[in-house]
């Protein structure tokens, strides 16, 4: 028994020290093996390196700037003084006419580069009545600009230059975009130098802000700022989704309240002005109102949106097709209209000469009416 036990003794003093030596100078050949990579769990994966964004890092979108901001240049735009020339000297003339050495106009906006034959889009607000202007691009190379059209209805203008290499921008599908989109607006704000900045599509299709005639515009929170005019709003990849037009601001500063007309519009303009020299719209005689629950009431109607028929051009397509005062248009062509803005859209969208299909309650009665669509006068009655 005495033996046994010194035996078992001496069995475990060598484990021990054994154990001891493999904890000291091997501790990993005492750890568990790792799991089967086959097994499977309710976890989510890790994020994988394709995952990152285009510049490289979480979150990052330089690959889109990157992309885009090329074709971004700034305009800037002066006007000479109404009496510079010879009279300028005359004695008489300035004292009617005040000092001929009076500073003149100036101004910065922006553009976006469209085509490598040098169209740029740009705002008709930035270079209305102005009588150079230069384009500046991104890296540094000046040219003068010739105005191609503008389209003040849309507060859209086409310049062109002359240089090489010109970078382009994509155009991406505003007609696409849903609310919380991330976009960039890219610019020359305050005139400090290209600037890009972040945010969201806040909200779409805002009119009746009076600021055009046609308004369709896309909301955003990016920062955009005087000198933002005629930038380009681009989706997260860097494709133009919009041109920036305005800004909701109480102090000429950013509220995070930004409009850019969307580049389905622009595009349209674009194509318009280049080929025909203006833009062609449609148009059949009417005088719109927003009708109102009062209205419906007041008339008796089976709907509540639409727009009122106040008045109807004698011997205009709409009269002809048999539009009658006290109708409210609800659909053209098979597209609902709630408001004036939106009628106005939809009929400008028309091919003139083309027919159209309107949605139409009158009275108790839904019926169709089917107009042949004209060209809008470029200056005429505010009429639809």
């Amino acid at each position: 028994m005495h033996r046994s036990w010194l035996i078992f003794s001496q069995a475990v003093t060598v484990a021990l020290a054994v154990l001891f030596v493999v904890t000291t100078l091997k501790p990993q050949w005492l750890q568990s093996p790792a799991p089967p990579t086959s097994v499977t769990t309710n976890m989510a994966p890790a994020l994988e390196p394709t995952a990152l964004g285009p510049g490289g890092a979480f979150g990052s979108y330089a690959g889109a700037a990157k992309r885009a901001a090329p074709a971004v240049v700034s305009v800037i735009t002066s006007k000479a003084s109404a009496i510079d020339g010879p009279q300028g000297a005359d004695p008489w003339f300035r004292y009617f006419f005040g000092d001929p050495q009076s500073p003149a106009q100036s101004g910065v906006g922006s553009g976006v580069i469209v085509s490598t034959d040098g169209y740029v889009l740009t705002n008709n607000h930035v270079v209305d009545s102005m009588d150079d202007i230069e384009v500046v691009l991104s890296d540094g190379r000046r040219s003068r600009a010739e105005v191609i059209g503008t389209d003040p209805e849309s507060d859209i203008a086409v310049l062109r230059i002359d240089l090489d290499k010109l970078p382009a921008v994509a155009f991406g599908d505003s007609d696409a975009l849903q609310v919380g989109d991330v976009v960039l607006a890219i610019g020359n704000p305050f005139g400090v130098g290209q600037t890009v900045t972040s945010g969201i599509v806040s909200a779409l299709g805002r009119n009746q802000l009076g600021i055009n005639t046609f308004e369709n515009f896309i909301q955003t929170d990016a920062a955009i700022n005087p000198g933002n005019s005629g930038g380009a709003l681009v989706d997260a990849t860097g494709n133009l989704m919009g041109i920036n037009t305005a800004i909701y601001s109480r102090s000429g500063g950013n509220l995070g309240i930004g409009f850019a007309i969307p580049v389905s519009t622009a595009r349209q303009v674009l194509d318009s002005l280049v080929r025909d020299g203006q833009v062609t719209r449609g148009w059949i005689g009417v005088e719109p109102r927003d009708l109102t629950p009062e209205m419906a009431e007041t008339f008796n109607l089976a709907v509540s949106q639409g727009v009122l028929i106040t008045g109807v051009l004698q011997g205009g397509p709409a009269s002809e097709g048999g539009l009658r005062p006290g109708d409210v248009v609800t659909q053209v062509a098979r597209k609902p209209v709630a408001n004036t803005a939106q009628l106005l859209n939809a009929v400008a969208s028309l091919k003139p000469r083309s027919r159209a299909l309107l949605g139409v309650q009158r009275g108790d009665s839904a019926i169709e009416v089917t107009v042949t669509v004209a060209q809008r006068p470029r200056v005429g009655p505010p009429r639809q």
